[in-house]
């Protein structure tokens, strides 16, 4: 059960970054009225997609992590990928989002944003690999 609720959550988190940022954010300036008005719904989305992937990897950490691991025990294979990705996520948010809304230097940071948004789906998409090997 834990490794079939670990799976959906791992798809989830990557699926919904890849639908987000690769399919819905670029429809979004191609068809809406003005760009202001797409980067205000993008700006939205991407709120939103960080709080999918803040949820998405704090279930991955529960189901993933052994709770009987001693102090000596090594620590679960892609920990570092969660992390990673968390840690990206929140960054976006609370770090460059804002920036991006205040039009703030907006062409680096958008491209800070853009490639961090990018790690963070290597990340997602490393781990969901990871996790449907077939075990051997």
């Amino acid at each position: 059960m834990k490794q079939r609720a670990a799976l959906l959550a791992a798809a989830l988190w990557w699926g919904s970054l890849t639908a987000i940022g690769f399919l819905v954010v670029p429809m979004l300036f191609a068809h809406l009225a003005t760009p202001a008005m797409a980067g205000q719904m993008a700006a939205r989305l991407f709120t939103a997609q960080s709080w999918v992937s803040v949820g998405c990897v704090l279930v991955l950490l529960l189901v993933t992590t052994r709770r009987d691991a001693g102090p000596g025990a090594s620590a679960p294979p892609g920990l570092m990928l969660l992390l990673a990705g968390l840690l990206l996520a929140l960054l976006l948010e609370y770090g460059v989002a804002p920036r991006i809304v205040a039009r703030e230097n907006l062409r680096l940071w958008h491209g800070v944003g853009s490639g961090m948004y990018l790690l963070q789906w290597l990340c997602a998409g490393a781990f969901l690999w990871r996790l449907g090997r077939p075990r051997g």
